[in-house]
């Protein structure tokens, strides 16, 4: 079935079906509505070289991926990256993903936008002051973020969730069971959710007149292996941390090995909170004492993004919203009082 055939068999104009199919708003909703029952019984595929020469879009939308030699590949971005594919996979939407060398990220976005194989842009890794965005403004894409930057203007579309918030909960609560030495295993410290979670921790630690050691605090790449390390250095401090607060899951997979390897029990000696992104990979209740958790999906915000994306490129009008998640924080075995 190619379009010439569907539009015999609906009588109507090649063109009108192609609207109908790319929202175009002059479509009414009767016709558009016959014309996807068409395309569903009969397997219709529009054929996209042709789609972008009628409508001058691509069908796409692009994001870069930071890669090179010993630069850590990292399983919430491909958490992330699903999400965006379930939602332009529903939308039949093409998704770019341009490598670049982790230097020259604007460069490459830039050269993305410029090549008209994308009608938006994702943005994601967002540091404090992030210089990308300035550049992407300056742009005629469409672009949504993911997460925040501190220090810039924040009159940019973004979804993000409230990491700051996240973390003075959780660290509320371990104040709660009167732990008053705690430890942070962190991501990278130039990243915009470490600063903010960081800064949460410290606003719960200060209303009880405490304050976070920097002895105590560890950043890095989030993996196991950082984690395991972290954590050995914690245990091995003059007064080890009652409590700790990890970045994520996968850090506190080695954190809890380092736990285990030095005879202690989770949630009875030491406690730990982790940040749950929903990795299938590592349920934080399959731990051998599951884990408290703030919890936010990381696939469902790659989702949300992309729909929104989609949506803009169909609908002109469609305005880009700022949309801030609040983390649920999802009490489990691995966190107790504070150890006498």
């Amino acid at each position: 079935m190619n379009l010439k055939e569907l539009s015999k068999l609906l009588g109507l104009s090649q063109t009108t079906i192609s609207r109908a199919l790319n929202g175009y708003p002059e479509v009414n909703a009767a016709t558009r509505e016959r014309v996807l029952k068409a395309v569903k019984e009969t397997g219709y595929r529009p054929n996209k070289a042709a789609q972008r020469l009628a409508t001058g879009k691509a069908g796409s939308i692009g994001l870069v991926m930071p890669t090179a030699p010993g630069h850590h590949s990292d399983v919430h971005f491909g958490e992330f990256l699903a999400g965006l594919s379930e939602a332009a996979v529903r939308h039949d939407f093409h998704l770019v993903v341009m490598p670049s060398d982790p230097d020259d990220e604007a460069g490459a976005l830039r050269r993305l936008a410029a090549s008209g194989n994308v009608d938006a842009l994702v943005l994601a890794y967002m540091r404090s002051n992030d210089q990308r965005l300035a550049m992407l403004r300056s742009l005629s894409l469409p672009f949504i973020v993911h997460g925040r930057s501190r220090g810039a203007e924040e009159d940019y579309p973004f979804v993000d969730i409230d990491n700051e918030a996240a973390f003075y909960e959780a660290t509320k609560l371990l104040l709660q069971l009167g732990h008053k030495r705690v430890a942070l295993i962190n991501g990278q410290e130039y990243y915009d959710f470490a600063i903010r979670r960081k800064q949460g921790m410290v606003k719960a630690l200060a209303e009880k007149q405490l304050s976070l050691s920097p002895d105590m605090v560890s950043h890095s790449a989030m993996s196991d292996d950082c984690g395991l390390a972290a954590m050995e250095r914690f245990l091995r401090l003059p007064e080890r941390p009652t409590a700790v607060l990890c970045s994520s899951t996968v850090l506190a997979l080695g954190a809890v090995r380092a736990i285990n390897m030095a005879g202690l029990k989770l949630g009875e000696d030491i406690s730990l909170i982790a940040h749950d992104d929903v990795l299938p990979v590592l349920r934080p209740e399959h731990f051998s004492v599951p884990l408290t958790t703030t919890r936010s999906a990381l696939r469902a915000a790659g989702s949300r993004i992309a729909e929104r994306l989609i949506d803009r490129t169909k609908h002109a009008e469609a305005e880009l919203q700022q949309e801030l998640w609040k983390a649920e924080l999802i009490v489990r075995s691995s966190t107790g009082p504070a150890p006498a």
